[in-house]
């Protein structure tokens, strides 16, 4: 925060009003007055830019800080990660790569609700705990509409399957930040992560009936009832056991792995009665039988990415890059001139470290796969980088615009006061403690930001009013995951990957009550446990 004053009517609910308004008016923009994303965003940031300076005095030369961080943010990582996820797909498509993928996922099954839980819910959860930043609804979207479902229903499917992977996406970073905020009451990620499982259980549970429920409805869910429960109860078993007995790096890699696994495995014996397709009228390829090499071959750049992100994900290889490591002469900290602020005591500083950012470690998997490929090479690669450039720069810049927004709240304390006013709650703040993590995905687009603006304030509260303080830290992060699934950077990942730049309003409107119902659930729930425990 760069403001001497994040209450600057001297009341507090009418100062949380008017640091609201950015909030209200982009779903406005994007739900009533059905405006494109980039132009809901523009829209947005001239108004929070008035309130920011106007009303809580935000200096100008730290208000234009802002700016140059949300673009840079926007570009690397988000941009950057959004580019090379759908450049990955593109030269696995051109190599004929994506089509054994499709064929392998079709000789599991051919029914399509079998499909979706394999690759919305089980694969996708494997990329967002190795991952994480849209890699997951990206990649995972696309497939799906390689197999015949709708760009803008694809997206939707993955977004709202996201929320089973979201709490511990990228190696359990959006939990085990909590080690580095020293939050009040001493609570550490373990704990944290312990207090999870009492919520995030119920909702892996539900998430696969709910994607069946919504592409089929109850006659879905009973005719694929079998296959619901096995890949369910094995993510939300195996999810549970390893957050509470070994932490939250690994609750998004081996769960959805061994789900995967065990409905593949199911699908040999059991189909569902009727071969259920999306598109009804148009009938099912037939099954293509490919050699396990081949097999092998088409999905090495998803196991070589996992291995490769997974070492940049370390300790050890992050430790590389930081001020005495070995590799500290790659990173640049590019300080903003004229953001310096007497009040933070800290100027607005852009690290630049493009060795060590998780789209290189995409990159890395590109090049090798156009080594192993006969069929595509160098200037092949440039054409498709070209073509993807082009579909996704509007989103990249409507991305930029929404990171604008973020900063310019948190600078000017926007986000200060609606948590605090929430705060002020008292004992039935554990009702609203969810209410603060989706708000904060909502504006930053990430569980770990969340976690980082949020968790301290849920902690304080917490030790006043003399409740478990993992419990409303937990109900910070798991309330996230419900802000998700509207969360305008994500909506904007999405339709860039689809293909379907310009109807972000359209795909916030199929998530919206979906995201709301969650967050309902999480509230009620969170709320008995405080009072069980």
């Amino acid at each position: 925060m760069f403001v001497d004053n994040f209450n600057p009517f001297n009341n507090m609910l009418l100062s949380s009003i008017v640091a609201a308004i950015p909030i209200i008016l982009f779903l406005l923009c994007l739900t009533v007055f059905k405006m494109k994303g980039i132009y809901g965003a523009i829209t947005t940031v001239v108004v929070t830019l008035i309130i920011a300076i106007s009303c809580f005095k935000l200096p100008i030369g730290i208000a234009s800080g802002a700016f140059v961080e949300g673009f840079f943010q926007g570009v690397l990582p988000i941009g950057y990660i959004v580019i090379m996820a759908v450049l990955l797909y593109k030269i696995t498509n051109e190599t004929g790569q994506f089509h054994t993928i499709k064929d392998s996922i079709s000789s599991i099954s051919q029914d399509q609700r079998i499909q979706l839980l394999l690759i919305a819910f089980a694969f996708n959860g494997f990329l967002e705990g190795v991952a994480g930043f849209g890699v997951a609804i990206a990649i995972c979207a696309l497939l799906l509409t390689q197999l015949g479902f709708g760009p803008l229903q694809a997206a939707m499917l993955c977004l709202i399957a996201n929320a089973s992977a979201g709490a511990f996406g990228a190696i359990g970073l959006p939990v085990s930040v909590i080690d580095s905020l020293n939050l009040t009451g001493d609570i550490k990620s373990m704990a944290v992560s312990q207090m999870s499982v009492l919520t995030l259980a119920i909702i892996n549970m539900f998430i696969p009936f709910l994607l069946i429920w919504i592409v089929d409805g109850f006659k879905g869910i009973k005719e694929t009832l079998p296959a619901i429960l096995v890949v369910g109860s094995t993510y939300t078993i195996l999810q549970g056991a390893i957050t509470f007995f070994i932490g939250p790096e690994l609750a998004d890699i081996i769960p959805p792995l061994a789900s995967m696994l065990a409905l593949a495995l199911f699908s040999k014996r059991f189909q569902p009665k009727h071969i259920f397709r999306v598109q009804k009228d148009v009938k099912p390829e037939p099954v293509v039988k490919h050699k396990f090499k081949s097999v092998m071959y088409a999905w090495s750049p998803f196991y070589i990415l996992t291995v490769i992100v997974m070492i940049w994900s370390t300790p050890q290889f992050k430790s590389l890059f930081e001020p005495n490591g070995a590799l500290a002469h790659l990173v640049a900290n590019i300080t903003v001139p004229g953001t310096y602020s007497e009040v933070a005591n800290k100027a607005i500083v852009l690290p630049l470290n493009i060795v060590g950012q998780t789209c290189t470690a995409i990159l890395i998997v590109i090049l090798i796969t156009l080594l192993l490929s006969k069929q595509v090479h160098f200037l092949d690669a440039c054409r498709l980088f070209k073509e993807t450039f082009k579909e996704l720069w509007l989103s990249i810049l409507t991305i930029c615009f929404i990171l604008v927004i973020s900063k310019l709240m948190t600078y000017a304390g926007l986000s200060s006061i609606l948590g605090e006013s929430i705060a002020k709650t008292g004992n039935v703040f554990p009702l609203l403690s969810p209410v603060l993590g989706w708000l904060g995905v909502f504006m930053t687009g990430s569980v770990v930001n969340n976690n980082s603006l949020f968790a301290p304030i849920q902690a304080a509260v917490a030790h006043n009013i003399g409740t478990n303080g993992s419990l409303l830290v937990s109900a910070n992060t798991v309330g996230g995951v419900s802000g998700k699934l509207i969360s305008p950077q994500s909506i904007a990942i999405a339709t860039a990957a689809v293909k379907q730049v310009g109807k972000e309003s359209e795909l916030l409107k199929m998530t919206l009550r979906y995201s709301f119902a969650l967050l309902i659930f999480i509230c009620i729930w969170t709320f008995i446990l405080n009072l069980l425990i």
